[in-house]
């Protein structure tokens, strides 16, 4: 169980603190939900308590892990898959299981495929998408800014 004040991580989302616990009433049965607030957005969210393991809620990577992320995301070079349709349902799945390193390679692979050739506008949102889930965990991680965080990875 998680706490107020946590940092947690909700997969495909992004990381956040719980900022409440709730109850609410939804059809006669009283359910419990934390309420978090998304680092990098205005974006809160209600997860329902009973469901996080589902829902694959977890705390954030520590700072030796966001530097391992960090470097990885510089490093790597992978080559992406060059069929679309499969590129697009392995990133889901990378990003769908919430693991960083996974995010970071999301993000890196389809950063580097925008340089060679454009990205399908589904792409692009899902680099968009990588790329904040990536950085809204390494925020509260490192306990820096955005802005800190985007010149760490691009190595500036």
């Amino acid at each position: 169980m998680f706490h107020i004040g946590d940092r947690v991580v909700y997969p495909m989302h992004g990381a956040g603190i719980i900022v409440d616990i709730e109850e609410k009433k939804i059809l006669g049965e009283i359910h419990k939900y934390y309420i978090v607030q998304i680092s990098v957005s205005d974006m809160k969210v209600m997860l329902p308590v009973n469901n996080t393991e589902n829902i694959g809620i977890r705390k954030i990577v520590s700072e030796d892990a966001a530097d391992m992320a960090i470097n990885h995301f510089q490093t790597c070079n992978e080559e992406c898959n060059d069929n679309w349709n499969q590129r697009y349902r392995e990133n889901i799945e990378k990003l769908k299981n919430g693991n960083l390193m996974d995010v970071a390679t999301v993000a890196k692979t389809l950063l580097l495929r925008d340089r060679k050739k454009s990205l399908s506008n589904a792409e692009r949102k899902m680099l968009s998408n990588a790329k904040n889930i990536l950085i809204s965990e390494l925020i509260l991680a490192k306990e820096k800014s955005y802005g800190e965080i985007e010149a760490l990875l691009m190595n500036e």
